[in-house]
């Protein structure tokens, strides 16, 4: 029988333009201008896929940035997570000489030209969500993915009392912060909690619910003693939360993995999810432009800058990174505290 297990806060993807609907940055002639003042600056953030609540989330964090600055900031991003429409969207900004690009890659690897073509162009770029990433000037993360993944592990075991099967779920094989994140989490299971068993290799979703969901169902079905899932796409969790619900699985299967309250509440309350695990998109975005206007500017981001941001008020220099910095930003939720926050 799976428990329902409390913990406190301790870890943690603005609704996009459609592909089509990409308009015009500013006036700024780009190029990382240094003596741009801050008034001055024209950014865009590129994120993996529109119309999900975790983007919609970082898109408030985004507006609320441009409207506190007075600078030309926007979001877009196409109506799916295809590596090849977030290269043409950068394609076309770059077109347009912002100075800076911020991005959160489907597949940092796919990306990587095209970010090289932007860094050419004078535009400085910012990544999240895609630690070891080349071609960007700072990749900037909530926290460390390694030590996220094994904290959802830690809960997901205590649920488990420990045993039991498992699967878990990225929004894409390629997505490197998912394959992180559940890396992590394996690797915690094997040293803490070695009566569990992964029986799947990591299931696809496609940042897609309906995806988790069908294969969800399909899972259950495969795997009748099946006790665990753990979701890395925001939209993981609530589409496996309507498989185990439909199947009259919410006393015996363990749900967790990343969401937002927004689009996990009514699962959380009726017990098929059990716990999400977050950080604000919204302060996510504004993290990013922070960065970035902090380079076009001429400053530059050391062990303990400050971005001024919740979360991010001392940054750590990732080990074994020269340009991927860390800061403080995670968030556990449960049905007894989801009513704290408001996205």
């Amino acid at each position: 029988m799976k428990r329902k297990l409390m913990q406190g806060v301790g870890i943690g993807a603005a609704a996009m333009l459609a592909l089509t609907g990409c308009g015009q940055v500013g006036d700024s002639a780009g190029g990382g201008d240094a003596d741009a003042s801050g008034e001055d600056l024209s950014m865009v953030t590129v994120v993996k896929v529109s119309g999900v609540g975790w983007f919609d989330r970082m898109e408030v964090g985004v507006d609320e940035y441009a409207e506190e600055t007075g600078q030309d900031v926007r979001q877009e991003g196409a109506d799916d997570a295809s590596p090849e429409k977030q290269i043409q969207i950068i394609q076309d900004m770059i077109a347009q000489a912002p100075d800076a690009i911020t991005v959160v890659p489907n597949s940092p690897e796919a990306l990587e030209a095209v970010l090289t073509q932007a860094r050419d162009h004078g535009i400085v770029v910012v990544a999240h969500e895609a630690a070891g990433i080349e071609n960007v000037d700072i990749d900037i993360e909530a926290f460390d993915n390694a030590s996220y993944g094994a904290q959802i592990m830690d809960n997901l075991g205590e649920c488990m009392d420990g045993e039991g099967e498992y699967v878990q779920f990225v929004g894409g094989l390629t997505a490197k912060t998912h394959t992180e994140w559940i890396q992590g989490a394996l690797d915690q299971q094997e040293a803490d909690f070695p009566d569990m068993k992964r029986v799947e290799d990591p299931v696809e979703s496609k940042e897609d619910e309906n995806v988790a969901y069908e294969r969800a169902k399909e899972l259950l079905a495969k795997h009748p003693d099946l006790k665990g899932f753990q979701g890395s796409a925001g939209t993981d969790v609530s589409g496996i939360a309507r498989a185990v619900q439909e199947a009259g699985l919410e006393d015996q299967v363990c749900v967790m993995g990343t969401s937002i309250p927004s689009v996990a509440k009514q699962y959380l309350q009726d017990g098929s999810i059990d716990k999400i695990f977050f950080w604000d998109p919204a302060l996510a975005g504004k993290a990013q432009l922070k960065v970035a206007e902090l380079l076009v500017t001429g400053e530059e981001i050391t062990e303990g800058t400050d971005l001024g941001i919740e979360g991010y008020e001392s940054l750590t220099q990732l080990e074994g990174y020269d340009n991927v910095f860390v800061g403080d930003a995670a968030v556990i939720v449960d049905a007894d505290n989801v009513d704290e926050y408001d996205f």
